[in-house]
């Protein structure tokens, strides 16, 4: 590693300690983290998202609690708000650290993907309205066969305006003008029956904690129940628990099994990345990850950069 960066990425699954490392980090380099998460940018969503907040301490964050639940989030507003974060750190003088596991977010900054602002298309809205949710769904995986968010395909509306933002050919004038990154990129890896292991104990914790209470919270405030199920895994199995759809044991062991699945998908995407040029620098998470990550830093690439 002898490349100057001024762009710090810690990336991993689900459980895998991402915030954790990327905050020791942040405190040793000067660095403000900027979440690449897809849910905890939602608001009043914290146990069913993991957002972890107090593990920040006095390191700033950024994308994190900025719109009410129900607001269409995009990844196309995640980019732009990614560039001005990303700016506004720079400015100070620090290191930006992206942390997080949404692959699709991580990709649309790393590989500077060119996205416009897409309208509503009635031609294409006309030919979608007959077909079937399965319809829908395939038609969508045909255009993006490693389709990482497959919380889409539940619902027809979303499912609806992905397709009419992926098949988007319109005036590009909406680009947004990407700032010239450098990034190292690290991954927090774990072996498969240790990660299944840190799953069940977090999600065991996070039930402790009121999870289940803060679903009640969310739709007593109006987040209806179809709206809870496409906010992920542990707000549709919640959801169904409360609606009386699944016996307590059953809610942990299909919700466990469901976020490993999850996991498992994230890493299959890490592994994609690589294959198409994106170098990752591996490190152990059961072995002080963030200390191996200062140490490759002090011993590799100048700092010089940020």
């Amino acid at each position: 590693m002898d490349q100057k960066f001024h762009l710090l990425v810690i990336l991993g699954p689900t459980a895998s300690g991402k915030t954790q490392v990327g905050v020791r980090v942040a405190r040793v380099l000067n660095g403000e983290i900027i979440s690449a998460d897809s849910r905890q940018v939602y608001r009043g969503m914290d146990l069913g998202t993991g957002k972890d907040l107090k593990e920040y301490g006095e390191v700033p964050y950024h994308l994190i609690d900025i719109v009410n639940p129900g607001y269409e989030f995009s990844v196309f507003e995640f980019q732009r708000r990614f560039i001005s974060a990303f700016h506004n750190i720079r400015n100070r003088g620090n290191l930006p650290l992206l942390v997080g596991g949404t692959g699709l977010y991580l990709e649309a900054v790393l590989k500077g993907y060119q996205l416009a602002e897409v309208p509503k298309n009635p031609e294409l809205r006309r030919e979608l309205e007959p077909l079937s949710l399965q319809d829908l769904a395939d038609r969508l995986k045909a255009i993006h066969p490693a389709l990482h968010n497959t919380t889409d395909l539940r619902h027809r509306e979303r499912l609806i305006r992905a397709i009419e933002i992926a098949q988007f050919r319109g005036d590009p004038s909406g680009l947004a003008c990407l700032p010239d990154l450098s990034p190292i990129i690290f991954g927090i890896r774990w072996p498969k029956e240790v990660l299944d292991q840190r799953i069940s104990a977090r999600l065991r914790e996070r039930i402790k904690l009121g999870m289940l209470e803060e679903i009640k919270r969310l739709h007593k405030s109006g987040v209806s129940w179809d709206l809870l199920d496409y906010y992920g895994l542990e707000y549709r199995y919640g959801a169904m628990y409360l609606r009386g759809r699944l016996t307590k044991n059953d809610f942990f062991q299909k919700l466990n099994s469901a976020i490993r699945q999850f996991a498992k998908r994230q890493e299959t995407w890490f592994r994609r990345m690589e294959r198409q040029g994106t170098r990752i620098h591996w490190v152990d998470g059961g072995r002080e990850p963030a200390g191996t990550i200062l140490a490759m830093l002090k011993n590799g690439p100048s700092l010089a950069a940020f």
